[in-house]
This record gives C-alpha cells, structure tokens and sequence, in this order.
C-alpha cells in the first residue's frame, strides 16, 4: 500500500509543478513584537497583502489576487503574512494582548493561501464557540497559523515528517512570540488537525503550551504522549465518519525514507485523553455546533472535567 501511494503520489505533484510561481512582495519588516507594537504589525502584514494582490492581478492570477484581498478586509489581525508561494498567514482573532488564554490552530494537508478561507472558517467558529461560552472575566483570542509550506494531501511529503521537521522550529518562535504579547501566564492550547498533529509532535519537546489537541490525526511520529516529552496534557479526538480511521498505523522504511507515522493516538497504547468529537467526518471538527467543537472549547478554557468522552 506504501509503495502504491509513493508511486501514485509522483504524478501529482509534477502536474501542480507547472504553474508559474505567483509573484508576491518580501514579508514586511517588522519591529520586536510586543502588545505595543501589535497594531503596527497588523496595519504592515495588511499592507504587505494588499501589494501581494496588486501583484498577483498584474500577473492574471484572479483567485490569489481574490484570496490576498480577503486578508486587506477593515478588522483582518495579520500578525504574519508571506504571499509568496503556496503563501503563509498568521491571523489572529480576538485581543490577543489582552488575551488569557489563547488557542492555536495548525492545519494539516493541502493548505495555502488559496484554500485559506476553509482554514480562516475553522478559527472563527472557535472564536464564536469561545465568545459564547467563556465565563465572565476571561478574555480568549484564536490564532490560525498557516506558518509552513503544508503538503498535498495525494504526495510523498504527506507521508513523512520532512514538512513537519521544518515547520517546528517556526512553531516554537511562534509560541514565544504569543507570550511576548500576552504574557507568560497565559494559557497556551494547541489544536492540531491531520498533518498537523505531526507538526505539534516534532514542536512539542521545546514548546510552551499546556494543551495539545491530535484530531483527525494519522499519527504523529511517536509512540505514545509520553514520547513527545512535553509538560502539555495531551488529548486526541477522532469523528465517527473520519477516513483516517482507515490508514494504516504503521512506519515502514521504503526507498530510505520512514513513511507513516505509527502508533493511533486514539488508541490506548498511545496513553492520550480521549475525548468524544461525534459523528463528524475529516472535515468537522470545528464545525459550528458538533460535539467536536465544543470539547475543543472546553479544553481551551480548562473546563477539562467538562469534556465528553464516547
């Protein structure tokens, strides 16, 4: 079955490899970020969009023009922006520098600028979720961070860690910079969707979270939670009618490369809190009202004696 999807995967991206490179500014220069240097770097990642669109119109590609225009929207909190590429943004919702606890989400496959909008819509469902049942006195912000160059989801990329071995390291800074803003006291949750939970497992050993949310995982490249070496309370979710039920929990070495990602950290053996996501396919976890979503809330704002189980 490995073999197939590494063959299979050649002629999918050398198809997607010959559309021209859509031109995009450098990503704007930016002071030491700070709550006072906050809206500064919102109003120069606006700007830096704003060029990029220009740009990539000049260059008769309407929907990245479209998808960079978007982000210009009166109210968008860019706290990074880089059109070039498949592009990464950075987007917060809510007062991040005021913020008690703040919730990160990491995509999984076949995430860009140009598919941003299913990613921006995920974030402020849990904003919405979050606005509507935080308690008095508690202030939350979301963070999307689409911070590295995801795979495709029919790929050999998305069948090892390489793309999540090189996003880490920009995971962890991201963090930093979150508590440079909000302050070290605050609650920091990472929620990790698909290949995005190989991404927070490669980050976790260094990175200053307290919660780690796997949904709609594959694995993560480690045996179990303890594997990861993080103080982070370590959860994962899987909907009832989510295909990646059915890929196959192993890693094999195949042409000098690992492929997969091992143990199912719904499993047992994993040692992860296994909390209900309902009936919900790959695609809906922050769908607006599932029991997915509100566990999720609920893990953000610590209610952990809240969450369901199946």
């Amino acid at each position: 079955m490995l073999a197939a999807l590494v063959t299979a995967a050649v002629v999918f991206p050398l198809s997607a490899a010959v559309r021209p490179e859509i031109p995009a500014p450098a990503p704007a220069v930016l002071a030491p970020l700070d709550a006072s240097t906050l809206d500064e770097a919102y109003a120069a990642n606006r700007a830096n969009a704003a060029e990029a669109a220009r740009m990539a119109a000049a260059h008769h590609d309407r929907d990245r023009a479209a998808a960079d225009r978007r982000l210009v929207s009166p109210g968008r909190q860019l706290l990074a922006f880089d059109g070039r590429g498949s592009g990464r943004v950075t987007e917060v919702l809510g007062d991040l520098a005021r913020a008690d606890r703040v919730a990160v989400l990491v995509p999984g496959s076949d995430t860009g600028i140009d598919t941003y909008g299913r990613f921006h819509a995920a974030a402020a469902a849990l904003h919405a979720r979050l606005v509507r049942q935080t308690p008095a006195g508690t202030r939350t912000a979301v963070v999307a961070w689409l911070g590295y160059e995801t795979p495709g989801t029919v790929s050999t990329t998305v069948t090892t860690t390489g793309r999540a071995d090189e996003a880490a390291p920009h995971l962890r800074a991201l963090v930093r910079q979150l508590r440079a803003v909000a302050g070290r006291e605050t609650h920091v949750a990472l929620l990790c969707h698909s290949y995005g939970s190989v991404v927070c497992a490669r980050a976790a050993p260094h990175l200053a979270v307290d919660d780690i949310a796997l949904v709609g995982s594959p694995g993560t490249g480690a045996g179990s939670a303890a594997s990861l070496h993080t103080r982070a309370r370590v959860w994962a979710a899987r909907g009832g009618d989510d295909w990646v039920e059915n890929v196959p929990h192993l890693s094999a070495d195949l042409f000098g490369t690992t492929v997969g990602f091992g143990t199912d950290p719904v499993s047992p053996v994993f040692g992860a809190r296994v909390f209900a996501a309902g009936d919900g396919g790959h695609s809906d976890y922050f769908r607006p009202g599932s029991t997915s979503l509100t566990n999720l809330a609920r893990i953000v704002l610590g209610e952990t004696k809240a969450v369901t189980h199946d």
